[in-house]
């Protein structure tokens, strides 16, 4: 019972806690990037400049803000993500570390 309950802790509370901090993080990062804004006002002129060129340069200068926000996310995300599988196969690697003697045992029979 113990056991489980350890289980149950360390990937299904530990997921949602990890999950909550990273969530968290990216909100505090997007107020730097300001994605969601950016995207919003993709069509917007630069700058209220309403002529061609403003309409223009603030599209160009919003997508290349969009496409590094994007890949910055995507770096981020990932790198998340693999903290989490590597948090996540620690209790795996400790029992496969426990069992390991057991099992190269039985095959040097």
């Amino acid at each position: 019972m113990r056991i489980a309950d350890f289980f149950k802790h360390w990937y299904v509370n530990g997921f949602k806690n990890y999950g909550h901090l990273v969530i968290s993080r990216l909100e505090e990062i997007d107020r730097t990037i300001a994605f969601r804004v950016t995207l919003k006002n993709i069509f917007q002129p630069l700058y209220q400049d309403r002529s061609f060129i403003g309409y223009l340069l603030g599209f160009i200068f919003r997508g290349l803000r969009l496409i590094f926000g994007g890949i910055f996310y995507a770096v981020i995300i990932s790198f998340a993500i693999a903290i989490f599988i590597v948090w996540a196969a620690i209790p795996v690697f400790i029992i496969y570390k426990i069992i390991q003697p057991a099992l190269t045992a039985s095959f040097l029979k």
